[in-house]
């Protein structure tokens, strides 16, 4: 696996101050919230029926008693405290053994519908002195009032009825209580009588957006005093863990960015990429007719990954896993290996099966519970339903931008999306991707075949050129006139390889001219080296016989030499005296 060369993102400018908070410990909500809840005083949740008002408002105290051991006290006017319990259990928690350790208590609270007014029983000090006494009673530190609305049925003075809110939001604020108040929503308001969300402090609205026959939920935060919060309007959904608010993204621009490349299993696609492929992180997108060749790539990108020893997560929403294993064999990509060894999951599902949002929770937990360095979606085009080309563009900006800030290398496909983009959708998809491939059909002397082209690759050079793309080969093919498709391609391998042969055998003639040349010559250097050893030896005999000749002469004057000082002539009338015959 290759090295992550991250680099870092600047540093984020102070944040000013803001009012102390309560973390709901809701996914995605505490980040939209800059914190969570307002400590101490009381958030208004509203929206109409089903659309998750009392789940939240569990799973705030739940998540209270769990992660920060915050006592809370769930005090309901609709459902009873068994019902409460039931219904929670579906996401595996047990409000029973929350209340046996004191953590929780659950209270349900029967309210007569009459007219208060008329009677003159109207007062809050019953429900004041029932509800502290649950707070002492565990030290609650947090509070919920479901559909407290109930309370004031019947009340038609809207005078008194805002003075009873305020005093109710006093009561709560005094006690020092981090308190979730549920709310009805109706057509002229945000709730039932229009008055709670001027007297609460932090107003969030839950609804429910349908989309053709699939049904989403969206949460906005529509006022927050004393702190700063997100203005958009975010999807979220329920699962079996409880609220996911999405956008599950940074909040700015200011995720790290790598300078490694990873590459796209095309090594001629590579080169044209600046001769590396892809940088780590970035987004890419593949869009084209349909037998264009667009899960291909994406196969042969996650079978180069897997190869390097990296995990692969390959969402489809057109066909299954098997189909899609079976169908890459035939051009030569076997990712049931992967598979086996636990580097590549599929996760197929059809885009009917569930909104925008929900897809994206799934490929969400699918990312998060993988762990992957490489995913790709195949394709986009199967979530455009009507004209929700935006709704699409947020879905993909929010994938993006997860993947984005995990280093992870996503590439994206389609065949719908291209045509908005060229149209007058490009910017909206445009500026989420870092490099775009276009694979087209070109049709010429009654041939059709692939193309492939950059249209984008932000950060790198990269090529201009449309070349071919072929299925199944180990990559695409460019002849030396240009761009070259079909039977003109194949004509013109041919004439590449006579030419290559005829260069070959023009290579070998001249190699064996150049081995014969060298055999002579080193035949005739040998011959002249033993010519002068001949030589050298007759020299060496003719100098012995010299120096032998010259010996002898030097012994023989050294004998005459000797001879001549022992038998001297005497000097003239010089008398002779007899001696000893010298020899």
């Amino acid at each position: 696996m290759t090295s992550t060369k991250a680099t870092p993102a600047p540093p984020a400018h102070p944040a000013a101050p803001q009012i102390p908070k309560t973390p709901t410990g809701i996914e995605g909500l505490d980040a939209i919230t800059d914190g969570g809840l307002p400590t101490g005083r009381a958030t208004l949740v509203c929206g109409g029926p089903g659309c998750g008002k009392t789940l939240l408002a569990m799973e705030f105290l739940a998540r209270g008693a769990l992660q920060f051991n915050e006592p809370g006290v769930f005090l309901s006017f609709e459902e009873t405290a068994r019902e409460l319990t039931l219904n929670t259990a579906s996401l595996g928690v047990d409000l029973n053994d929350l209340t046996r350790r004191k953590l929780l208590v659950l209270d349900h609270v029967r309210t007569d519908r009459h007219n208060p007014e008329a009677s003159g029983d109207f007062s809050l000090d019953g429900l004041f002195i029932r509800l502290g006494h649950a707070i002492e009673a565990i030290g609650a530190r947090r509070v919920v009032l479901d559909s407290v609305e109930s309370v004031f049925d019947g009340l038609p003075n809207r005078l008194l009825l805002r003075a009873e809110l305020r005093r109710l939001f006093g009561w709560l604020k005094d006690k020092g209580v981090t308190s979730v108040i549920t709310g009805d929503g109706s057509d002229r308001a945000l709730t039932r009588h229009g008055l709670e969300e001027y007297v609460s402090d932090c107003v969030i609205e839950l609804a429910q957006h349908t989309v053709g026959q699939a049904s989403s939920r969206r949460m906005r935060v529509i006022k927050y005093r004393g702190s700063t919060h997100g203005s958009g309007i975010y999807p979220f959904v329920i699962d079996p863990g409880g609220i996911v608010v999405l956008p599950i993204t940074s909040k700015g621009l200011a995720h790290a960015v790598c300078d490694d490349r990873v590459s796209s299993g095309i090594a001629d696609l590579d080169t044209m990429l600046g001769g590396a492929g892809y940088y780590r992180g970035s987004s890419v997108l593949v869009t084209g007719s349909a037998g264009t060749g667009k899960t291909s790539l994406a196969a042969q990108f996650c079978d180069r990954a897997c190869a390097r020893g990296e995990r692969a997560l390959y969402f489809a929403f057109e066909e299954s896993s098997s189909q899609i294993i079976r169908n890459m064999r035939s051009i030569g990509i076997d990712l049931a290996q992967w598979v086996d060894k636990g580097l590549l999951r599929f996760q197929a599902t059809r885009p009917s099966f569930a909104g925008l949002e929900t897809q994206l929770m799934l490929m969400y937990t699918g990312v998060k519970s993988f762990g992957p360095q490489v995913v790709v979606v195949d394709p986009l085009n199967g979530f455009l339903i009507g004209d929700n080309v935006d709704e699409v563009k947020f879905m993909l900006m929010r994938l993006a931008d997860m993947l984005n800030t995990s280093l992870i290398t996503g590439l994206f496909t389609s065949s719908g999306i291209g045509d908005h983009v060229n149209g007058s959708h490009e910017a909206s998809i445009s500026s989420l991707i870092d490099t775009w491939l276009i694979l087209e059909h070109l049709e010429m002397s009654g041939e059709r075949n692939r193309t492939l082209s950059i249209l984008k690759a932000r950060g790198m050079p990269h090529s201009n050129q449309i070349r071919e793309y072929v299925l199944g080969s180990s990559g695409v093919y460019i002849g030396p006139r240009g761009v070259l498709t079909g039977s003109a391609r194949m004509t013109q391998q041919a004439q590449e390889q006579a030419d290559a042969l005829l260069t070959q055998n023009e290579t070998e003639r001249l190699r064996l001219a150049i081995a014969s040349k060298q055999h002579a010559l080193e035949a005739k250097i040998e011959l002249l080296r033993d010519e002068l050893s001949l030589q050298e030896e007759q020299a060496r005999r003719i100098i012995g016989l010299e120096e032998s000749k010259a010996r002898q002469l030097q012994q023989d004057r050294a004998a005459m030499g000797i001879y001549r000082t022992r038998v001297a002539p005497a000097a003239p009338g010089a008398k002779h005296e007899a001696g000893p015959e010298q020899p």
